[in-house]
């Protein structure tokens, strides 16, 4: 069983392309193939009301941190529910994000990657202290090829793209933020509460600009292209009005030093007598430098407003859903990755021609996905046998419970015959719901 640093678990077919793909191999017979799709259709839909309840219980948790909530609550929580709520709510998110075979990344990861230098190009901060709970998970780690402007010509750069992104903040009280000096009507969420939200397609590079709380300012070399032309010009505003300059500073000698003073610093006395050209001079400053401070002001405004603009437009298209519509995609998501695993451990052992232990089955997936597909994965093999073996059932004309899968002292694993497995998950179907009383008593299987 080989181990992977540059693959992922996530299978890149939807799960009726990955029946009919299984189907097309070959492997088995008429009579099989209709009967391997009807044990398929039959899976999947016990894992919708097995993914259904866990959809269910994800609200009920939410309910109370959600910002986007449109109803009224008939109870009021204590400080105690509301912690026990924020657990189970986390705890199971992080459940539903790993079943979907998405990967963790840490605070640690999150800031090594606000250091890189980012695409979207914008001088951003993220302060981590003010979340109570911060989840942040990815899948599908790829690179790809951009254009992006560089020293003033167009170049070709490979960006780490992350093809899906989920997040989960819940931000601190509302007594810390004003403790924080923060003003509260310019916040962008509301203390207290808890989003949720997915994404795709985001460069590593740029992953500060989902946090809400992000400050956003302009980079160094954005405020170099603002302040040398400000030099520069500001230098020529000087010289152009030195001589208004000089006769204003004359005037201040002149009225406190005397009129030896103001004629070292070559100002007229005659000019200095006169108060008008002293008025012109200081008003021709004032408008000059008050106008070219108002024209550096509006560039930067612009400058920053175009930067916000291309952040705004980079969250909007990339935005797949929020808050309690994530928990639809990623319950839906987790479905059907973990019926997909089911059924390829089911199909291949169905077509082993001798018994296969763990590490043979898993070694067995992943090369049939590379040669028949091109697809490399690292197949998450423990999942689907522990889900075989725990979905048990009666034999047909029996009272013994046998699970779909055993494994044997040495470790091989066994799976019932295609029959015997119709019937066992039909027979959990029907037994789903059990409303008349009768509580149904079976006679455990023996060991093997």
């Amino acid at each position: 069983m080989a181990t992977y640093t540059d693959r992922e678990a996530f299978i890149p077919y939807r799960r009726a392309d990955l029946v009919e793909l299984c189907l097309a191999d070959g492997q088995l017979l008429s009579d099989q193939a209709q009967k391997f799709r009807e044990f398929c259709n039959i899976l999947a839909a016990y894992y919708h009301f097995e993914f259904h309840q866990v959809l269910e219980h994800l609200k009920e948790n939410f309910a109370p941190f959600n910002p986007d909530a449109d109803t009224k609550s008939i109870t009021e929580l204590s400080a105690a529910d509301l912690t026990a709520k924020e657990s189970r709510l986390v705890k199971t998110f992080e459940t539903v994000l790993k079943r979907a075979n998405f990967n963790p990344l840490s605070q640690t990861d999150l800031e090594q990657a606000f250091e890189t230098a980012a695409l979207v190009e914008l001088r951003t901060q993220v302060d981590f202290d003010d979340f109570d709970q911060m989840i942040f998970y990815h899948r599908g780690d790829v690179f790809t090829t951009t254009t992006m402007k560089k020293f003033f010509r167009k170049v070709e750069v490979e960006i780490d793209i992350f093809e899906r992104v989920a997040l989960l903040l819940k931000f601190k009280d509302q007594a810390y933020f004003e403790a924080k000096k923060a003003k509260l009507d310019k916040l962008n969420f509301t203390p207290g509460k808890t989003y949720i939200y997915l994404y795709k397609n985001i460069p590593r590079h740029d992953l500060e600009v989902l946090f809400p709380n992000v400050e956003v300012s302009m980079t160094w070399k954005d405020r170099l292209l603002l302040i040398v032309p400000a030099l520069g010009a500001g230098i020529g505003v000087i010289f152009k009005a030195l001589p208004q300059i000089i006769l204003i500073v004359g005037v201040i000698l002149f009225f406190t030093l005397g009129p030896q003073a103001a004629d070292d610093v070559g100002a007229d006395e005659e000019n200095v007598r006169n108060f008008m050209p002293v008025l012109a001079a200081l008003l021709t400053l004032v408008i000059a430098l008050g106008g070219f401070a108002v024209k550096q002001y509006s560039s930067y405004k612009t400058k920053q407003i175009k930067f916000l603009k291309e952040m705004t437009d980079t969250l909007f298209f990339r935005n797949l859903s929020s808050n309690a519509s994530v928990f639809h995609a990623l319950i839906d998501s987790a479905e059907e990755e973990e019926t997909k695993e089911i059924i390829l451990v089911y199909y291949h052992l169905l077509t082993s021609p001798h018994p296969l232990t763990q590490a043979q089955l898993d070694d067995k997936i992943e090369r049939w996905m590379d040669d028949k597909f091109g697809t490399k994965i690292d197949f998450d093999i423990e999942g689907p046998l522990q889900n075989l073996e725990q979905i048990q059932g009666p034999l047909p004309e029996t009272d013994q419970v046998v699970p779909l899968l055993h494994r044997d002292e040495a470790g091989t694993l066994h799976l019932q015959p295609l029959d015997e497995s119709k019937s066992i998950i039909d027979w959990v179907w029907d037994n789903l719901f059990q409303f008349n009383g009768v509580e149904v008593e079976l006679e455990p299987a023996e060991s093997v």
